[in-house]
């Protein structure tokens, strides 16, 4: 290193220097870039050791250092505190941006726990002559882009032993100076290099498992044993359908071209819809009916999840779809054995009563005097508590339903829409139209049973059925009680009516039955009873029952399997 009294610096120098620069900023990694810069120090400065400290994550600063392999194998790698090497960088001289502290000065810092490694030499013989404990760092800073001052401290780069023995004079520091800035450069650089790379290094992992992820997905998707759909969420276009699998698409007979035409509003059964439209919007479960090519329906279980996106929401939704068409229809199967005969396919005893008490109220047909008075009140007073008639019963609504004001409005709201079962009054047709309950009881069905058999019996019995089921409108009900009893309920009969289609049923049964090849005839007696609120439904056949019984006395005794 040339003296500061030289007027010039050697060419040869200046590009021992270049290329040592050059070489600290090419360096292909942290390490490297600060094994690079202790070298420069040695082989470009003139220094014959020089010790790059670099702060770490938590503050502390390591080492790396080069010139001499006995101290580097000793102090590399090893840490020092920050709290120590604040004190140094606050000590001694300050020569610009570089500290220097003499050897009468440094001897205080033997005992930190910054690590050291010491040379021998004789003492000084003049005065700027360097001394084997003399100290001189150079804080390396990033650059400050706002200007002015220093950026965060990196590093320090503390040299030792300059080869001329003496202390470097001014140009001699600028170039230590400057140096310094230049290693704080590439220090800066070789780290965002270092994290580039391993921000990189995770993206590339992260697309990879990103990658593997929608293998997955799309793997489960097309090849999942039951049908998948992704559909849109929200819009316009919500619930329409973007992607099926094979299984959905053969489930529907739809090719998926066609498919992507379609949301599941336009494929599910319309009875379905409100439960469709509920699933669709929050997500969830539903058991419902999806349309085929063919025009047929499939029972399906559908299920819903929302994927979302964690800054924009709801994305699509994600349509799981099972064929439970065989669970269904021995569900139905089940409840149809449950409700219906076993012998003729007619509802049965417990459906007629079902069906029968579906269309009554506990209402009187009539209305006492104090409900009439109560009803009043209802509608022109708030104060409708403890309303009741002079027997003690609560009053009735305006649609005539027995309404117990001290239950509260939801008493009132479960008969709000409850249209009410009326009878005719009296032998005469007086006009008006109720729910006729035909009670049909065989004549001669025993004999036949008798004579040929149970089976015989058995035919005689769907016949008739057949029969009376033909015989009425669709709406009406036919049931079997058991035995040879049938019950007819229609709704809508006047009294004239009434017996016009007991007449037209009697002489439907009338007609030989064939059975066995053998021809058979049964007659009927019929009793029309008449169903109005106020009644049970056991109340309603016991009285159709005994019309019936009535009307079989009647009838002299051989003209009775002849109707």
């Amino acid at each position: 290193m040339e003296t500061e009294s030289e007027p010039y610096v050697r060419l040869a120098t200046l590009r021992q220097l270049h290329q040592v620069m050059a070489d600290m900023n090419t360096a292909r990694s942290l390490a490297d870039t600060l094994q690079t810069v202790a070298d420069g120090v040695v082989t470009g400065l003139g220094y014959e050791l020089a010790c790059v400290n670099l702060v770490r994550p938590d503050g502390d600063l390591v080492v790396a250092l080069a010139g001499n392999p006995a101290a580097e194998a000793l102090i590399t790698g090893r840490v020092g505190s920050r709290t120590s090497w604040e004190r140094r960088l606050t000590m001694g001289e300050a020569w610009g941006d570089l500290r220097f502290i003499p050897h009468t000065e440094g001897w205080v810092l033997d005992e930190d726990d910054v690590p050291q490694w010491y040379t021998d030499g004789p003492a000084p013989r003049f005065e700027d002559e360097w001394h084997p404990s003399d100290r001189l760092f150079a804080p390396m800073y990033t650059p400050n882009v706002s200007g002015g001052g220093h950026g965060e401290l990196i590093g320090v780069l503390s040299v030792d032993k300059p080869r001329n023995g003496r202390r470097p004079g001014a140009w001699g520091r600028e170039a230590l100076q400057m140096y310094a800035f230049q290693g704080a450069i590439a220090i800066s650089n070789a780290r965002l290099r270092a994290n580039m790379q391993r921000a990189l290094v995770r993206l590339e992992r992260e697309q990879q498992a990103l990658r593997a992820s929608e293998e997955s997905f799309r793997q489960a998707f097309e090849y999942a044993p039951s049908g998948m759909a992704i559909a849109e969420m929200g819009g316009d276009q919500h619930g329409r359908i973007l992607r099926t699998n094979d299984a959905l698409c053969r489930l529907l007979g739809r090719p998926a071209s066609a498919m992507r035409r379609y949301s599941f509003s336009d494929l599910v059964h319309p009875e379905d819809i409100g439960t469709l439209l509920r699933t669709s919007a929050e997500g969830g479960r539903a058991e419902l009916r999806l349309g085929r090519r063919d025009g047929t329906y499939v029972w399906v279980h559908l299920r819903n999840s929302v994927v979302a996106d964690a800054a924009d929401g709801p994305r699509f939704l994600l349509t799981h779809v099972e064929d439970i068409e065989d669970r269904k229809r021995r569900e139905l199967q089940l409840a149809h054995r449950a409700s219906h005969d076993a012998l003729t396919g007619l509802p049965n005893s417990a459906e007629l009563r079902s069906r029968l008490g579906a269309r009554l109220c506990r209402r009187p047909q009539s209305l006492p005097p104090g409900a009439v008075a109560s009803l009043d009140a209802a509608y022109g007073h708030t104060d409708l508590v403890g309303d009741y008639d002079d027997m003690g019963h609560p009053a009735y609504d305006g649609n005539g339903h027995g309404f117990d004001f001290r239950a509260g409005a939801d008493a009132f709201e479960a008969f709000d829409h409850h249209v009410h079962t009326v009878a005719p009054e009296g032998e005469t047709d007086d006009g008006t139209k109720g729910l006729a309950v035909l009670f049909c009881d065989l004549d001669g069905f025993k004999s036949i049973n008798d004579r040929f058999g149970h089976n015989a019996g058995d035919e005689v019995l769907i016949e008739v059925a057949r029969r009376l089921t033909h015989g009425v409108r669709d709406g009406d009900t036919v049931a079997r009680l058991g035995g040879d009893e049938f019950v007819v309920l229609a709704d809508g009969l006047g009294r004239a009516d009434a017996q016009d289609l007991a007449v037209r049923l009697r002489n439907a049964i009338i007609p030989p039955i064939r059975v066995d090849g053998r021809a058979v005839r049964v007659g009927a007696s019929f009793g029309i009873g008449w169903a109005h609120c106020g009644m049970t439904a056991d109340e309603v056949l016991k009285s159709a029952d005994e019309r019936m019984y009535v009307e079989k006395r009647s009838r002299p005794k051989q003209h009775r399997r002849a109707g």
